[in-house]
């Protein structure tokens, strides 16, 4: 089920708010674990199972090390937990990528299983592995009641794509949290924004992202457009999910990370992946590049810790080799700007211009379906292959969507956010913000209707 659908915005969560807020607070969490899990397999309900089944392995391996009083003990259910967590999610996302690749270097013709890739699998994996290991350091007991620990597992609002909520962080929340209007209505204001992130923003750069691919008249500016396009596309795909995700579980009473910080206004790349899908860069960071040696290491080894958190972030995010080259090619400018000191001491606006050079480039690798694609889109940004300048169809579409690229590129900045703090400080504030929000919900509505609306990108990873 999408957030951004008339099934979930009119009928599934009006029921399951007005179910959840008439129970006693004893049964909570079981209406938050039986709603997630129909949320879940409403689409593919063969996948219960395996939903089902983590929430087993956990709880079981989670209640094994929380009980053992032998070190050797836990690290076995710690390591059995990693294990069969690890091989599932190589499984259903990575076998085919190295059968192919095994084909390609060896000339065979290994048949490839082609199984369906479980939507959000990237994000509930590393959510359960951070609750082991957290038990296992005993940063958290472990969950005694499996009610609270499947209810966390399968959590609608962040379930398919995140952020990555740590056990850690909403422990206390599962056991005891309270409910006020007071988290409803912000909650909600920060849900609708995210729709129309998603909805109005991100769909329609999606379209234009269609009219390059299908165009036959593409030129130097075509490809740039496509690939600011996309920049702008997947940020408010993303972030647009991490705000509904975040704005729904204050709703219920659970306090999420925040994801995004206006990374686009980044000075450097290590700033950056500070500012992008920050719960996936502090769960690197803290179970793997922490773990390796992190930077407290020889250069040489930092090096090869610095290689291997992005190699694995890239592969993270998809099974394919662009990724793993997007993931190798920010290790090679997090290097580059430790290495050459003169980077941090250029003017502001060309550390912004580079680090946004970085991200455009890296993203159109990132959203190539070959590296033969891949390839072609970088040559025909710089006008390689007798590429033309402009067209007039380029410049029909620029004109069509120019306004749809200044709300986009003032939407990346917080100067909607900081507006709207002024404006609620007064009475007009106060009137205009429920109408605002309603209008949103019709425009996103009317769009949803019509049918003009995309997948969220991050529900393939």
């Amino acid at each position: 089920m999408l957030f951004s659908s008339i099934p979930f915005l009119y009928y599934f969560l009006p029921a399951v708010l007005v179910v959840y807020f008439l129970v006693p607070r004893a049964l909570k969490n079981t209406v938050l674990l039986l709603s997630s899990l129909v949320f879940y397999g409403w689409g593919e309900p063969k996948l219960l199972g395996l939903m089902v089944f983590t929430i087993a392995l956990f709880y079981g391996c989670g209640l094994a090390i929380g009980r053992c009083t032998q070190k050797k003990w836990k690290k076995f259910w710690l390591i059995v937990s990693i294990v069969i967590s690890v091989a599932l999610l190589g499984l259903f996302k990575y076998a085919d990528f190295f059968i192919s690749s095994f084909n390609a270097v060896t000339g065979l013709s290994v048949p490839l299983l082609r199984l369906a890739l479980p939507v959000g699998i990237s994000f509930y994996t590393f959510q359960c592995l951070s609750y082991t290991i957290d038990v296992y350091r005993g940063n958290v007991p472990s969950q005694k009641n499996p009610i609270s620990f499947g209810a966390y597992v399968a959590l609608f609002p962040q379930l398919i794509a995140g952020p990555i909520v740590r056990y850690v962080d909403v422990a206390r929340e599962l056991n005891e949290r309270t409910h006020s209007w007071d988290d409803v209505s912000p909650g909600l204001r920060r849900f609708l924004v995210g729709l129309a992130k998603k909805v109005i923003l991100a769909d329609n750069f999606a379209l234009l992202m269609k009219l390059f691919r299908d165009s036959g008249e593409k030129s130097v500016l075509f490809y740039w457009m496509y690939a600011i396009a996309f920049t702008l596309n997947i940020y408010f795909d993303f972030s647009g999910y991490s705000d509904m995700a975040i704005g729904l579980g204050r709703v219920f009473g659970f306090r999420f990370i925040e994801n995004f910080n206006y990374p686009y206004l980044s000075k450097s790349v290590a700033e950056f992946w500070r500012r992008w899908h920050m719960s996936l860069g502090s769960w690197f960071r803290d179970y793997i590049y922490i773990p390796l040696g992190g930077n407290r290491v020889s250069k040489g080894r930092w090096v090869f810790n610095t290689l291997v958190v992005w190699m694995l972030t890239g592969l993270w995010h998809g099974a394919a080799w662009n990724f793993v080259l997007w993931g190798l090619l920010y290790a090679a400018c997090l290097l580059a700007e430790k290495w050459i000191p003169a980077l941090q001491k250029l003017p502001t606006i060309l550390r912004r211009g580079y680090t946004l050079l970085v991200v455009v480039l890296g993203f159109v690798l990132f959203n190539a379906e070959s590296m033969a694609q891949a390839a072609g889109d970088l040559a025909g940004m710089f006008g390689l292959g007798g590429v033309p300048l402009v067209t007039a169809e380029t410049l029909y579409y620029l004109r069509s969507y120019g306004l749809l690229f200044v709300l986009g590129f003032v939407g990346v900045t917080p100067l909607v956010r900081d507006t709207a703090c002024r404006l609620s400080k007064h009475k007009m504030g106060a009137v205009l913000e429920p109408v605002v929000l309603i209008l949103l919900l019709l425009v996103c509505s009317g769009y949803l209707v019509d049918g003009s609306f995309s997948p969220f990108l991050y529900f393939r990873f």
